[in-house]
C-alpha cells in the first residue's frame, strides 16, 4: 500500500515539475512553449503536436513547423497567449525572443508558482487521506491490528510530510531562479 501512495504522490510530484516547467524565467525553456494549443486540422493541438520546439540561445527559442501551412496559426497561437511573446517567421522556423521579465511580472509569477505547490500540496494530502482510511478500513474489517493500523499510520503521515517538504524545497528553488535577473 506504501508503494502505492509513493507512486501517487510521485505523480504530483511530476505535476507539479512540468507546471514549473511552463513558468517563464529569464531564460528560454523548451517547456516554454507546452500549453499552448494550436487551432490545427478543425481541432485544438498542443505545440508538441505541431512542431519542434529548442533553445538555440539563452533568450531564444525556435519552432520548427512540421506543416507549412500551420506557420500562421502557431504564430498567432504564440503571439496570442498570456506570455507577452512576440514571434517572428523565419521561413518554415518561427524565432520567438524571450524578454526578460520585469520585476512586477516575476513577482506575479512567483504568486503562480505558490498557487500550483499548493495544488500539489492538496494532491499529496488527498492520497494520504486515501491511505488513511484504507487503513482505518481494514483495521474494521479486521484484517489488520490496531497496532498495525496505527505503524502503517505513521509510515503514511512521515511519507507525507517527505513530499511536502519536497515539494517546499521544489517551490523555492523555481522562486530563486524566477527572481534572478
Amino acid at each position: 500500500m506504501i508503494q502505492d501512495l509513493t507512486k501517487r504522490m510521485d505523480g504530483a510530484l511530476a505535476t507539479l515539475s512540468k507546471e514549473f516547467g511552463s513558468l517563464r524565467t529569464g531564460r528560454a525553456s523548451t517547456n516554454l512553449l507546452d500549453n499552448i494549443q494550436i487551432e490545427a486540422y478543425g481541432s485544438m493541438l498542443p505545440m508538441n503536436q505541431v512542431g519542434n520546439v529548442t533553445a538555440p540561445e539563452a533568450r531564444m527559442l525556435m519552432v520548427n513547423v512540421w506543416d507549412k501551412s500551420m506557420i500562421k496559426a502557431v504564430e498567432k497561437a504564440i503571439r496570442e497567449s498570456d506570455m507577452g511573446l512576440n514571434p517572428a517567421v523565419d521561413g518554415q522556423t518561427i524565432r520567438v525572443p524571450i524578454p526578460a521579465p520585469s520585476e512586477d511580472r516575476r513577482k506575479e509569477m512567483v504568486k503562480i508558482a505558490h498557487k500550483y505547490a499548493e495544488s500539489a500540496k492538496v494532491a499529496v494530502r488527498n492520497v494520504r487521506r486515501d491511505g488513511m482510511d484504507e487503513l482505518k478500513k481494514q483495521e474494521k474489517e479486521k484484517k489488520i491490528s490496531e497496532d498495525e493500523q496505527r505503524g502503517q499510520s505513521e509510515k503514511v503521515q512521515k511519507l507525507t510530510d517527505d513530499f511536502v517538504k519536497k515539494i517546499d524545497e521544489l517551490l523555492a528553488a523555481k522562486e530563486k531562479d524566477i527572481m534572478s535577473v
